[in-house]
C-alpha cells in the first residue's frame, strides 16, 4: 500500500490548534493499528526557531538527535509512538538555505531559480523522504491562510495530489465557527471565507475540522457543507476542552478517524479501534484523588508556552500520583523585589526551569535557597541547575561572589562556565550542546531511585556547564554529584541528600515525558510534593 498523506491548514485566526488537531488524528490511526509520523512546515525564514525569543515562538523542543524544533513536535511526541528528528521540521529558511546550496553548486545546470518548480519541488522533497516505514504522513502548515509567508507551502502541497495520486492526498482544513452572544447563534460565515480562500489557491479541503465551544448541530453542519462544498459527515467539530487529551476522543466521537481511513482507502490493522487505555487515562486526568501545588519560578511567565513541555510533564507526573498539579507561575523578578517567602510559603513544591540570561536570575536563587532551608521538594532543570550550584556555593560553602560566567564574566568563583568547545563558536543557531547524551547515575540516589537504572539518556540544550574546578569543594560541603556523563567529565545531576527531595539535572526531562509514560524525574518530584502537602 502506498504511503498516505494528510495535509492540515488552518484558516480565519491563528491559535485555532492545527498542532493538537495534527497529533490527535496521529493518536486515532494509530489506535487502528497505522504507523504515522509528522512533518511541520513553518513559514518564517529562520532555519530553525534556536535563536527566536521564547516571547515570539514559545518553547523551542529539541529533538533525540539535537534539532531546536517548534513545539508543535513536542505535541506529536506526546500523542503518539512517534519520534522525531531534524527532518520533521522544515522552515521557509531551511528550503531556501537548501535551494541557494544546490545552485551555488551548480546543481540546476544553468536554470533560472524561481519559487514554482524549485521551491516548491524542494518541498515536496521534505514531504516524501519522510514516506519510508510509514503508513501516513501528518503534514501541518504553520500559518493562516492568505498569509504571504505560507503560499510556496501551499502552492506545493496543491501539486502533491498529482505527484502521489488524488487517492493518497488528504486535505483537512482547521477553521473557527465562533458563538455570537449577542445573536444567540453560532456564525458559519468566517469558515465560508476561510475556505473559498483556501480554494482559490486551488486546494479543495476533504474534511473540515470546526473549533468552536459547543458541538455543532445537524443544521449548521449541513449549511457549512452545502456552502463549502464539503460532505457534511466530513464537517467535525473541534470543540474546546478541559485538557488536550480529551480532544481525540471528542474527534472520534464525531467519526473523525472514519472519514479519514474511508476517504484515503485505507484498511484498519486490528479488530478493535481500541482507545480504551487513552480514555483511562483521561478519566483519572480529570477525577484525581489528591492535589498539590507547584510554584515555577521563571522568567518568561507571561507567555506560558515557553514552558510547553514542562507544563505537561508535571501533569504527567500528577497521573502517576493520581493527583492534580495546580501550577502556580512567578516571575523570578517579583521573588527579587518581595523575597522568597511572600511568594513560595503555599508551595509544596518548588521549579526552576531553565532559560538564558541574567534577568530574573537573583530571584531564581533565592527562590532554590528557600526550597533547601525550608525541606520544600526541589526541581532544577538546566538554568534552574546552575542557579542552584550557585546558591550552594554561595551560601554553605561560603563563596559569596560565586556565579556563571554567563552573568559576570569577571566572578572570581565561576562554578557555572561555558563548555570547552563552545569557547571559539561565533554562530549561535544549532552549536549549543544539543539531543541526547548517556549519563551515569550513583545508587542511592534521588535519580537513582526515580529511573531505577543506572545508565540513562536525556535530551540538552545549553552552552554552559557545572565547573569541574568546584566539584571536590562543593562534594565536601555535602553536594552530591549523583548523574555524570560517561568518563565523569561533565556534572549532569546534583543532588543535596540530607535534603527530603532536591534534585537539579543539566538535562531537560521534559521533553522525554508522556501520558502514557510518565518522566520518572517528574513522577519523583510531584510524589515529593505530595508528601509534603499531606504533612
Amino acid at each position: 500500500m502506498p504511503t498516505k498523506y494528510i495535509f492540515i491548514t488552518g484558516g480565519v485566526v491563528s491559535s485555532l490548534g492545527k498542532g493538537l488537531a495534527s497529533a490527535s488524528i496521529g493518536c486515532l490511526l494509530e489506535s487502528r493499528g497505522f504507523k504515522v509520523t509528522f512533518l511541520k512546515f513553518d513559514p518564517y525564514l529562520n532555519i530553525d526557531p534556536g535563536t527566536m525569543s521564547p516571547f515570539q515562538h514559545g518553547e523551542v523542543y529539541v529533538t533525540r538527535d539535537g534539532a531546536e524544533t517548534d513545539l508543535d513536535l513536542g505535541h506529536y511526541e506526546l500523542f503518539t509512538n512517534a519520534r522525531l528528528t531534524q527532518a520533521n521540521n522544515v522552515t521557509t529558511g531551511r528550503i531556501y538555505l537548501s535551494v541557494i546550496n544546490k545552485e551555488r553548486r551548480g546543481e540546476y545546470l544553468g536554470k533560472t531559480i524561481q519559487v514554482v518548480p524549485h521551491i516548491t519541488d524542494e518541498i515536496k522533497q521534505s514531504a516524501l523522504k519522510l514516506s519510508t516505514g510509514v503508513d501516513v504522513v501528518i503534514a501541518e502548515i504553520g500559518g493562516t491562510i492568505g498569509d504571504i509567508e505560507s503560499m510556496p507551502f501551499l502552492e506545493a502541497i496543491r501539486q502533491f495530489k498529482y505527484d502521489v495520486g488524488r487517492q493518497n492526498v488528504l486535505y483537512v482544513h482547521v477553521t473557527l465557527v465562533p458563538y455570537i452572544a449577542a445573536a444567540g447563534e453560532l456564525k458559519t460565515k468566517p469558515t465560508q471565507h476561510s475556505v473559498k480562500e483556501l480554494m482559490q489557491i486551488g486546494i479543495q479541503p476533504d474534511i473540515l475540522l470546526c473549533r468552536t465551544d459547543r458541538f455543532l448541530s445537524k443544521e449548521i453542519k449541513s449549511k457549512i457543507s452545502l456552502f463549502c462544498n464539503v460532505k457534511e459527515k466530513a464537517v467535525i467539530t473541534a470543540k474546546d476542552v478541559d485538557n488536550i487529551y480529551q480532544v481525540p476522543l471528542v474527534f472520534r466521537k464525531e467519526g473523525l478517524d472514519g472519514i479519514i481511513v474511508e476517504l484515503l482507502g485505507l484498511k484498519s490493522k486490528v479488530n478493535k479501534n481500541d482507545l480504551r487505555e487513552w480514555e483511562d487515562l483521561v478519566n483519572r486526568l480529570t477525577n484525581p484523588k489528591y492535589s498539590v501545588n507547584i510554584v515555577i519560578v521563571g522568567k518568561y511567565i507571561d507567555l506560558q508556552d515557553s514552558y510547553k513541555s514542562l507544563g505537561e510533564a508535571l501533569t504527567h507526573g500528577g497521573l502517576a500520583n493520581q493527583s492534580k498539579v495546580n501550577l502556580k507561575w512567578i516571575d523570578a523578578e517579583d521573588i527579587e523585589k518581595d523575597g522568597a517567602k511572600a511568594h513560595l510559603l503555599s508551595a509544596d513544591g518548588i521549579l526552576v526551569p531553565g532559560g538564558f540570561g541574567n534577568r530574573g536570575i537573583e530571584g531564581k536563587i533565592a527562590a532554590i535557597r528557600y526550597a533547601r532551608e525550608n525541606n520544600t521538594p526541589f526541581l532544577g532543570i538546566c538554568l534552574g541547575m546552575h542557579c542552584a550550584a550557585i546558591e550552594f556555593a554561595r551560601n554553605v560553602c561560603g563563596l559569596i561572589k560565586a556565579n556563571s560566567s554567563e552573568f559576570d564574566k569577571d566572578t572570581p568563583h565561576p562554578v557555572i562556565a561555558l563548555l570547552p568547545d563552545q569557547k571559539d563558536i561565533e554562530d549561535k543557531g544549532g552549536t549549543m550542546r544539543l539531543g541526547e547524551y548517556p549519563c551515569n547515575l550513583k545508587k542511592n540516589s534521588f535519580a537513582y531511585k526515580a529511573y531505577k537504572k543506572v545508565k540513562i539518556g536525556e535530551r540538552h540544550r545549553h552552552r554552559y556547564e557545572f565547573n569541574n574546578d568546584y566539584r571536590k569543594q562543593l562534594s565536601d560541603a555535602g553536594l552530591s554529584f549523583s548523574g555524570l556523563s560517561p568518563g565523569d567529565k561533565l556534572v549532569e545531576i546534583i543532588e543535596a541528600p540530607e535534603h527530603p527531595w532536591f534534585v537539579a539535572c543539566q538535562f531537560h526531562p521534559e521533553f522525554k515525558s508522556n501520558i502514557r509514560n510518565p518522566h520518572p524525574i517528574f513522577k519523583d518530584f510531584v510524589a515529593a510534593g505530595l508528601a509534603a502537602a499531606k504533612k
